[in-house]
């Protein structure tokens, strides 16, 4: 399949790891990269961060109005009325964005998923799902899409996967107990999530970014 475009910076020299990193609904993949300064820390290796646009689509809770999407949101119900086409479709395109890394010379277990809101529902899935070992998963403001056939569908090979869930409190798109109930259902199929809350709406803030910044330095600083 054709790759998506992406946005990309590297801290370094021939990065040996990468963060694919999915933007939200509406926006680009330029939304997250101004992120990199505030989050790396100089004692960890080279990394590639890729920030991909998802393609444009029409929205349905957004008029029918074409924008970047990951998926198409049919009702104000996500996890009922799902746009499993559109969504195994992007598990897809960050499959091809990975199998990229893998030629450039970054293994999967170099690699973490990241992604806000849309973009960390893609990331979740299609973590979950892949193959290989990844190093880690960070779901910002998000939920647990496909919920229903996870079980039969995540790979072993990812049961133990770190991952990183932050989410605000005030959060008037992605409500905190969707949140709460996606942390439970992961829970239940045995997975640790290290989960952290913020008095903010549908964003991400200072704090956060800090405990993001402790959870990469566990898994990179050497």
């Amino acid at each position: 399949m054709n790759l998506l475009p992406t946005v990309e910076r590297e801290t370094g020299v021939d990065p040996t790891h990468s963060v694919i990193w999915l933007h939200g609904l509406g926006a680009d993949g330029n939304d997250f990269a101004p992120i990199v300064p505030e989050l790396v820390s100089p004692r960890w290796p080279a990394l590639r961060f890729v920030f991909p646009h998802a393609p444009v689509r029409p929205v349905t809770i957004n008029g029918g109005m074409p924008m970047r999407a990951w998926y198409d949101i049919l009702g104000f119900d996500l996890m009922s009325r799902q746009d499993a086409t559109g969504m195994r479709a992007s598990i897809d395109a960050v499959e091809a964005l990975v199998a990229r890394e893998h030629e450039r010379g970054v293994p999967s277990e170099r690699i973490v998923l990241a992604g806000f809101s849309q973009g960390g529902a893609i990331a979740l899935a299609a973590g979950l799902r892949h193959a290989q070992r990844l190093a880690g998963i960070v779901a910002l403001s998000t939920y647990l899409p496909l919920a229903d056939t996870l079980a039969a569908e995540r790979s072993p090979a990812n049961a133990q996967v770190p991952i990183f869930w932050g989410h605000g409190t005030m959060d008037p798109v992605v409500a905190l107990q969707r949140g709460l109930d996606s942390r439970a259902a992961l829970e239940a199929l045995g997975y640790a999530v290290d989960w952290h809350t913020y008095p903010m709406p549908h964003s991400v803030c200072a704090e956060e970014i800090a405990d993001l910044r402790r959870w990469f330095d566990a898994r990179l600083a050497g």
